[in-house]
């Protein structure tokens, strides 16, 4: 049996590996919270083996930003820092290979003022519009280590909290395999063949039903489906999201039509969004309610004209490594890759064919859906079905009782 030690270890190969597949004389860029630095050092000597010219780690600290929240100044949160945008479009034109360690507490932010929040997350969203445009033209990853909080919110009141989410991250990542290399690179061929089968059938419309929802939603003649398996500009694989069982495309934008609701919390910009629904007319979100977070949840709609339209959906059996594990993880980076669901903002422009060398108003013409801002939200369970239109009307089963159908 590994010890934590050697699991440390074996997940920071893995991410390196697989998830960048760094290269010789490639720059590292690793985000990460203080209370991460055990495992942000395992990257980064991993990242040093496989031939690193250099990493660079920016540490936050949970305390130190809900401070600032709570007691800088307004202007604060209606200003993004320029060195910040300019650090990052400089490290893209270098092929630098950017890692996002993710642990946040789901509540951190949850007295703070909701309109500081929005405010800061559509300036943010405006600074880093080439990041977004560009980042997939370098390796990325976003992948998750535990912090204190938020493993006491996934394990209430239990003993060793900390150890269990650490344990269930692990699983969810496929540590415990044998090689775990090899079991990743055996997944993401799975996963291909799903967008194989799907971009053959080229549906014209997917029918969503489940309790709490009912929806329909268009896709463009030219759509392609995804995975989490795909290349930078330079062709070398990478895996941007550690765990990942989802395959994805973005929609029509004035083609969503009826009604969906979530099946997990959300958790946004330090707060918990729960139980809402949202309700649909050519495309755009006509009402909104939730019993949790739905002063943020209406101010996320309102970020822009583009957040108001969905960007992505995405297609994750409900038997599922990490749905099986029955933890609720309280966070999107988990809970997305256990469920079906949909995405506010952007869409992918490489989820169209030849997308990625449109313009703005080619891609404006194809009705792909544009905005500041992508936030996935969980709407898969045990017995949605989802039906897929062919061209000609003829309906074929996608999804039963929340599992894959072909």
């Amino acid at each position: 049996m590994k010890t934590f030690e050697e699991k440390l270890k074996s997940y920071a190969e893995l991410v390196v590996k697989v998830g960048l597949n760094v290269q010789p004389n490639q720059i590292l860029y690793v985000r990460a919270s203080v209370d991460t630095i055990p495992f942000a050092r395992a990257v980064a000597h991993e990242a040093y083996n496989a031939g690193a010219k250099n990493v660079y780690v920016d540490y936050s600290d949970p305390e130190i930003t809900l401070s600032r929240y709570l007691r800088a100044s307004d202007d604060v949160f209606t200003e993004f820092p320029e060195w910040e945008r300019i650090q990052r479009e400089m490290l893209i034109d270098k092929d630098t290979a950017f890692l996002f360690i993710v642990s946040d507490d789901p509540d951190l932010l949850s007295k703070a003022d909701p309109n500081r929040i929005a405010n800061y997350q559509k300036v943010s969203g405006e600074a880093m519009v080439k990041w977004r445009e560009q980042h997939d033209d370098v390796s990325w990853v976003i992948c998750a280590a535990p912090s204190q909080a938020w493993a006491e919110k996934v394990f209430t009141g239990e003993t060793n909290s900390l150890d269990k989410l650490w344990d269930a991250i692990f699983n969810s990542v496929r540590i415990g395999e044998v090689e775990p290399v090899k079991a990743w690179k055996d997944h993401i061929g799975n996963l291909l063949q799903k967008v194989t089968y799907l971009n053959e059938k080229k549906y014209k419309k997917l029918h969503y039903k489940a309790e709490g929802t009912d929806l329909t939603i268009e896709l463009h003649p030219l759509h392609l489906w995804r995975s989490g398996g795909t290349k930078n500009r330079h062709g070398v694989q990478f895996v941007a999201n550690m765990p990942t069982e989802e395959v994805f495309t973005s929609p029509l934008r004035s083609g969503v039509n009826g009604f969906v609701s979530s099946k997990k919390p959300l958790s946004y910009a330090g707060n918990l969004i729960d139980e809402f629904k949202l309700t649909f007319e050519n495309g755009r979100i006509v009402e909104i309610t939730a019993k949790k977070g739905e002063e943020v949840l209406k101010n996320l709609v309102e970020t822009d004209e583009g957040s108001h339209y969905l960007g992505e959906i995405a297609l994750v059996p409900h038997d599922s490594p990490i749905s099986n594990t029955n933890v609720l993880f309280i966070n999107t980076l988990f809970d997305e890759n256990a469920a079906n669901h949909l995405a506010l903002g952007f869409g992918f422009p490489n989820c169209i064919e030849a997308g990625e060398k449109m313009t703005k108003e080619q891609r404006e013409e194809v009705e792909l859906n544009s905005s500041i801002t992508h936030v996935d939200f969980m709407i898969g369970c045990a017995d949605m079905d989802i039906d897929g239109e062919l061209p000609g009307g003829t309906r074929e089963p996608i999804f039963r009782k929340g599992n894959w159908a072909f």
